[in-house]
């Protein structure tokens, strides 16, 4: 095996790193309503939503041409002199998606992985090739419009059927109308799923494609081959069912109270809007939009209390994605690059960049560890002492385990001691 082979390896198998994160992270986006309101166990939901991602990848490569070839300008590189140097562009970029979408993931902080992924790529791309080596009209276009406009489309859509399913559903009785919900909740999120899978994992065969072009293995015209597609289904369904816990709990409890009705209006206007716009090739963040319907459904039902403060730190979070992981994806550049010039070689900074990654993510998981969430404390009442919610207390934290027929493990410490105060 060639060295040349060994790294189009490593960058191929770093881009199905990145959507197993993108599974990893996302898995709320799908799930979290029916989660929060026990219309699916968490590890049926994380199953199911698995498997729907797994077939939605299958449906469309609009997405992933958009990827492929609408971000980074391939008129700039000769692929048949410089094709190493496009490959240490894809490689850095997807090391800034990963990165910061762990980071996020570590603080429960529903960011999108879309947003990490293209900022991650237009900053290796800026630092390897300055402003001409992205393709700015594709980035505004199909990233910054869509990344502006969906999560307020999501909400305004989600406010209007939350207050429509709850004006129709006004004469049913409260047992039925939440049992009737709850079928119907199972239908939204699976078809939310299904859209996550044709949306996302399409991002990460974009990448993979360009890797492909980079080593002169297919040229940029060519069509997305099939071993690709399989692959990147795989691993966005291998991701999504570990679950991210930390964002499903952030999504499903953190924002609002979310009843069955509610969470049937922000899945089905959640998906209607990333099918609609998978089909146009729109690389769409399917956190603003399922983030957005969320809060819609806050907004629509009378009595519902918002989190504002929770809220708040998504934007934030969302605000600062895309330039943080482009400065990852720069710096990162920037090292790997100059190894390369050090050492006279095309290979050996792209190997410390990976060995970068890896210590970094096993830091950050090891981190993690320390106060866990997972399937069985994923919908213990929100505590969150920064925006003056209502602590939770040992009682209910047990009952909620009970309640998703898990083992009942000891409370983290910070938890307990609050409990026993």
């Amino acid at each position: 095996m060639t060295t040349e082979l060994i790294i189009l390896v490593i960058v191929v198998l770093t881009a199905l790193a990145f959507d197993f994160t993108n599974g990893f992270h996302d898995t709320g986006n799908a799930m979290a309503t029916s989660i929060a309101t026990g219309a699916l166990k968490p590890k049926t939901a994380v199953a199911l939503s698995a498997s729907l991602n797994l077939v939605g990848a299958f449906l469309s490569v609009e997405v992933a041409k958009t990827v492929g070839k609408g971000l980074v300008n391939l008129d700039r590189i000769d692929i048949s002199t410089n094709g190493a140097d496009l490959m240490l562009i894809v490689f850095t970029g997807l090391v800034g998606g990963i990165l910061w979408n762990v980071l996020t993931w570590l603080f429960g902080l529903p960011s999108s992985s879309s947003h990490a992924l293209f900022g991650g790529l237009i900053g290796s791309a800026l630092a390897a090739m300055g402003l001409n080596g992205v393709q700015w009209e594709g980035v505004v276009s199909k990233i910054v419009i869509p990344a502006v406009m969906s999560p307020v489309v999501a909400a305004l859509v989600s406010t209007v059927g939350t207050w429509l399913v709850y004006r129709v559903a006004s004469p049913v009785s409260d047992d039925k109308k939440t049992n009737g919900f709850r079928w119907g909740q199972v239908g939204t999120a699976s078809l939310m799923s299904l859209a996550h899978g044709t949306n996302d994992a399409q991002k990460t065969m974009g990448v993979i494609f360009l890797a492909l072009v980079a080593s002169g293995t297919v040229k940029d015209d060519d069509a997305i081959p099939f071993w690709v597609k399989a692959s990147c289904a795989i691993a966005i369904a291998l991701g999504t069912y570990l679950g991210g816990w930390r964002i499903i709990r952030t999504l499903g409890k953190g924002i609002v109270e979310v009843d069955t009705p509610q969470g049937v209006a922000a899945d089905g206007a959640s998906a209607a809007i990333i099918l609609t716009s998978s089909h146009f090739g729109m690389a769409l963040s399917t956190t603003h939009v399922a983030t957005g319907s969320i809060l819609g459904t806050g907004l629509g039902r009378k009595g519902a209390e918002v989190r504002w403060g929770v809220a708040g730190r998504m934007v934030i979070a969302w605000v600062i994605t895309l330039p943080a992981a482009a400065a990852i994806g720069a710096i990162t550049w920037l090292i790997g690059t100059g190894l390369n010039n050090l050492t006279n070689t095309h290979h050996v900074g792209e190997l410390v960049v990976f060995l970068i990654l890896l210590a970094f993510s096993i830091w950050m998981w090891r981190h993690s560890q320390k106060d866990a969430v997972d399937a069985s404390n994923v919908t213990a009442d929100w505590n969150d002492s920064k925006n003056g919610d209502t602590e939770k207390t040992q009682d209910e934290t047990l009952e909620s385990r009970q309640n998703n027929d898990q083992d009942i493990p000891e409370l983290p410490s910070p938890a307990r001691e609050k409990a026993g105060a």
